[in-house]
């Protein structure tokens, strides 16, 4: 392994924190100006041009603020409670290809930290660790609201990764590979030889109950049960404060941020857009891949935004609602469109 592949990659996964540290802090930018937008508001508009410096405010608030702890026998577990929501929502971004190849300095630039072949086994285990993120802060809070909020939290993001799970297996059944990388790859093109080559053509159910799933395991509207002040106060991190109440909340934007990157990329053609491989005959491959870049930027972007109406718009669910829309409507919804995709890959092979 020679020295520059070891810098390659630390570069790459340098700018791959950061770039997710960055929009989940200008995602609460983002959040207040929508919510705005909608309520037929200014919003946040003081802190720089546009309030685009509130971010900055908001983070030099929290670091600055009080720090204490409740009378808990679990100090320990308390501290690393959001560490664990932390850590989880960054590592998951390890095997997402942010690109194609670029070529610079005379090598094949990978714009991916680790390529491995069973890359949405990797997110899904990840995923699952999170959830003792918030199950261990909202147990070792010593409060049984916290507990109760970190419950149902815990509850909904295992049920309703079942449905997840589910979901992706027919997509797997199709491009018969775990691989991020390859799943891109088969989704080249959009015209041409490979007409609707994007998934979402192809399993449009699957997409449906993925983009449903992870409005739950992101705990956003309509489905932030965990968090829902009316019932619970401010839920699982009710005792928190300064920072790590802020590792909770930068988590779940970090985490809308990779889930909406995991959106894109299994459904909407990852890096891929009209005319690609034109733009690399003509052109040029790294103008190509640039821009390739910066098209599933803009469709990052676009679920963002989703996330963020759907917010402000639908109106949150009884617990007993979320629970039976996960176990009894999208479960067998998944088991179906297997057993379809089945029959189909049969017929038409």
């Amino acid at each position: 392994m020679d020295s520059a592949f070891i810098i390659e990659k630390s570069v790459v996964i340098v700018t791959v924190f950061a770039i997710t540290m960055i929009f989940a802090m200008y995602s609460t930018w983002a959040e207040r100006k929508v919510a705005a937008f909608l309520q037929d508001r200014v919003g946040p508009n003081r802190a720089g041009f546009g309030g685009l410096l509130q971010p900055l405010a908001d983070g030099l608030k929290l670091f600055s603020k009080e720090e204490f702890f409740p009378n808990t026998p679990n100090r320990f577990l308390f501290i690393i409670g959001p560490g664990i929501a932390m850590s989880t929502a960054l590592m998951t971004s390890a095997v997402i290809p942010w690109g194609d190849k670029l070529h610079l300095f005379g090598r094949d630039i990978t714009l991916q930290a680790t390529d491995i072949d069973v890359s949405l086994l990797y997110i899904f285990g990840v995923i699952s660790v999170g959830v003792y993120g918030i199950m261990i802060g909202g147990w070792a809070s010593n409060n049984k609201f916290s507990l109760m909020g970190a419950v149902r939290a815990a509850s909904q993001m295992v049920s309703y990764e079942v449905a997840m799970g589910l979901s992706m297996i027919a997509l797997l059944m199709m491009t018969g590979t775990l691989s991020l990388k390859e799943i891109s790859v088969q989704q080249a093109g959009f015209w041409g030889e490979n007409w609707f080559s994007w998934n979402v053509f192809k399993q449009p159910l699957s997409f449906l109950i993925f983009l449903i799933c992870a409005f739950a395991e992101t705990n956003r509207t309509p489905f932030d049960l965990a968090e829902c002040e009316s019932e619970l106060i401010g839920g699982y991190h009710t005792e928190y404060s300064s920072m790590k109440m802020g590792f909770y909340l930068f988590a779940e934007y970090a985490n809308m941020f990779i889930s909406s990157a995991i959106l894109a990329i299994l459904f909407f053609g990852s890096y891929n857009y009209p005319g690609m491989q034109w733009m690399a005959e003509n052109v040029g491959v790294n103008t190509a891949n640039v821009l390739g870049i910066l098209a599933l930027f803009i469709k990052i972007c676009g679920f963002i935004f989703f996330y963020m109406w759907v917010r402000w718009t639908i109106p949150r669910f009884r617990y007993d609602q979320l629970m039976h829309l996960g176990w009894r409507i999208l479960i067998p919804l998944a088991i179906i469109n297997i057993m379809i995709t089945g029959v189909c890959l049969l017929a038409f092979k």
